[in-house]
């Protein structure tokens, strides 16, 4: 008889986890590769999330209180889900950028269930991405760009590799940060969001740590992009840091949290409303709402902006972004954009393979030479 050799305390998955990890770093040829993680992925369907990763702080305990929203049920699954695309993200870079994954310090919690206690105060860790392309020359000053993933929890997945590619092609080296309340680090992390608070600073700091560690890049040539919430943390970080960014890009940007939450579901604006995010309602703080809002800093705009929105965008409304634009024009600032008619693919229209997404990024990329290409 044949007996099993691990622990009775260790889930099966977890076995079939460290079988499948190792068979993707020692078997040869990506097809193992990629049929090895996709069993590790199954096989840690049902696992519950560990509570933090890399020092983030740890979800609290469970505590009589008012509801809070579901936790999303890819929880249980996102920290292995993110160390699998990590993976795929070397898969499709390598072979024309140095690829790195980089931990940092940034403000801290903005919240704190335990103020007294160890460790309470602490510098937040957050993680960054960052690509140089292979035929750089390090011996001249080269430009920078500051690229922001999406989502109101979400993270920089290998699902951006084709616009990653196009841009180290062009001689951008590239940082994209996983700012607080990203997924893929576990409950802790994911509950440290701040949307349009302290994720902006997470990704100011990205952006300070690669000028400080590569000599050869230009602080003068600095450029940030980003779509939808990645959007309106590029139009934070302009309109807070003029001086840090030549050039800035917002794809179908969130702008407008008061009017937003207005045409989004009850489920949408609980994000915003849990106790450990802004904790009230937009109704009963319309102000803090305000706050995280592009739209009310648009008098500090002195960076060269170009704005894109599509009137069939299913997420972002075509009304939030035009009202952007319009309280931009009374401000008497000088910006571009253009405003895309039903353009196949809504909210993606741009980030896709179609012919007019290509169209639409040469666009953004002739505006971003002009400031980083010289």
């Amino acid at each position: 008889m044949t007996t099993s050799t691990h622990s009775k305390a260790e889930p099966l998955s977890s076995v079939a986890a460290r079988r499948a990890l190792r068979a993707a770093t020692t078997g040869s040829g990506s097809a193992l590769t990629f049929l090895s993680l996709t069993l590790l992925a199954m096989s840690l369907a049902a696992q519950t999330p560990p509570a933090g990763r890399g020092g983030n702080p740890q979800a609290p305990a469970a505590q009589p209180a008012p509801a809070v929203p579901a936790i999303n049920p890819r929880m249980s699954t996102d920290q292995v889900l993110k160390g699998i695309d990590d993976l795929e993200w070397r898969l499709k870079i390598s072979d024309i950028a140095d690829f790195d994954k980089v931990a940092y310090t940034s403000l801290p919690p903005r919240r704190n269930p335990n103020p007294t206690g160890p460790g309470a105060g602490n510098p937040l860790i957050v993680y960054a991405y960052t690509f140089i392309p292979k035929k750089l020359d390090r011996s001249k000053k080269q430009p920078l760009l500051v690229m922001i993933h999406g989502g109101v929890h979400s993270n920089f997945t290998s699902e951006s590799a084709h616009i990653v590619r196009e841009l180290l092609e062009q001689g951008y080296t590239i940082v994209s940060t996983d700012y607080r309340g990203s997924t893929g680090y576990g409950q802790g992390y994911y509950q440290q969001i701040d949307y349009g608070g302290r994720e902006v600073d997470d990704v100011y700091a990205g952006m300070q740590w690669m000028l400080e560690h590569y000599s050869f890049l230009d602080p003068k040539r600095v450029g940030i992009v980003g779509w939808s919430h990645g959007g309106l943390i590029t139009l934070m970080n302009i309109f807070q840091h003029p001086e840090s960014f030549a050039v800035a890009y917002a794809g179908v940007p969130v702008s407008d949290l008061v009017l937003r939450l207005g045409y989004q579901t009850d489920a949408y604006r609980g994000e915003y409303s849990a106790p450990y995010h802004i904790g009230k309602t937009v109704r009963e703080d319309i102000k803090e709402y305000e706050r995280r809002s592009p739209i009310t800093y648009v008098s500090k705009l002195a960076t060269p902006l170009l704005i894109h929105t599509n009137t069939n965008d299913e997420d972002v409304n075509v009304l939030e972004v035009e009202r952007l634009i319009t309280a931009l024009k009374a401000e008497g600032k000088k910006f571009d954009y253009k405003i895309y008619q039903d353009a196949p693919g809504g909210h993606q229209f741009n980030r896709l393979d179609t012919k007019l997404a290509r169209e639409s990024r040469q666009e953004v990329y002739q505006f971003l030479a002009k400031y980083l290409l010289k």
